[in-house]
């Protein structure tokens, strides 16, 4: 079932600091209020923590990381957060990683990140990922296309894997292209991000997300939104890159 809903609010809470300029995730770690974010590739190999006044708290760099092309971040319910090394603007990318920051509470300015690489299926074509989650030990990739998209598995394990195709999907109308995702903490609620408008997905089965409820609902505002993350169960925290007055954190209730 797939439903739209024209021009929702999207209430502006901060501006984030002035030293972010682009950045591309967002993610709230259990128990804390705290926003994570990261920003875009050939910028520095830090997370920053950021209050709901958009002022940094915690910069902390990952010393055995590069910033190829961050694009999206999660965590577990352990608390450890995940980086998302798989922006591939150009398509022929062929090695993607997924860092691995354990007990990101605790570090002051410096951490090493666990490490999982992982290749495409043989005979995949190369694809470019703006975001995923956790869901039942395994992260789930969405594809950044403009038409048909995809999903990918790739199990929460340290070290080389290849990626499993999980299934396509199509998104109805414009402007279908994900930019981050997340999912709420009893993991019934999958939002999916994109520059105008957010996708909640319910009453899915396993990983048959798009055989579920989808509603479609349109901001009403336009900027380069990406990064999302869950708040509580119906409240989501929105960021976007900084062009012109942008550089903001939103919330928007679902």
């Amino acid at each position: 079932i797939f439903v739209t809903i024209n021009s929702s609010k999207i209430e502006t809470i901060a501006t984030m600091d002035k030293k972010l300029t682009e950045v591309s995730a967002a993610e709230i770690l259990p128990n804390s209020d705290l926003i994570w974010v990261i920003e875009d590739g050939g910028n520095k190999n830090n997370v920053y923590a950021l209050n709901e006044t958009g002022t940094i708290e915690k910069s902390i760099n990952i010393e055995n990381s590069k910033n190829v092309d961050w694009e999206d971040l999660t965590t577990d319910k352990e608390g450890n957060l995940y980086i998302g090394d798989f922006g591939n603007n150009s398509r022929k990318r062929k090695n993607f990683t997924i860092y691995k920051l354990t007990d990101i509470n605790r570090a002051q300015e410096n951490i090493t990140a666990e490490i999982i690489n992982f290749k495409l299926p043989k005979d995949t074509k190369s694809k470019d990922f703006e975001s995923f989650f956790i869901k039942d030990d395994c992260f789930y990739l969405f594809t950044k296309d403009r038409k048909k998209n995809s999903v990918f598995r790739v199990e929460n394990v340290i070290g080389d894997q290849t990626a499993e195709f999980v299934s396509n999907y199509y998104l109805k109308g414009k402007n279908n292209r994900v930019t981050s995702a997340d999912i709420s903490d009893d993991g019934d609620t999958i939002v999916l991000l994109n520059h105008d408008k957010i996708w909640e997905i319910t009453d899915f089965k396993d990983d048959a997300f798009f055989k579920g409820h989808i509603k479609a609902m349109e901001f009403d505002n336009d900027s380069q939104k990406e990064g999302v993350a869950f708040k509580d169960k119906n409240t989501i925290i929105v960021t976007d890159e900084r062009n012109k007055n942008d550089g903001k954190i939103y919330s928007f209730k679902l």
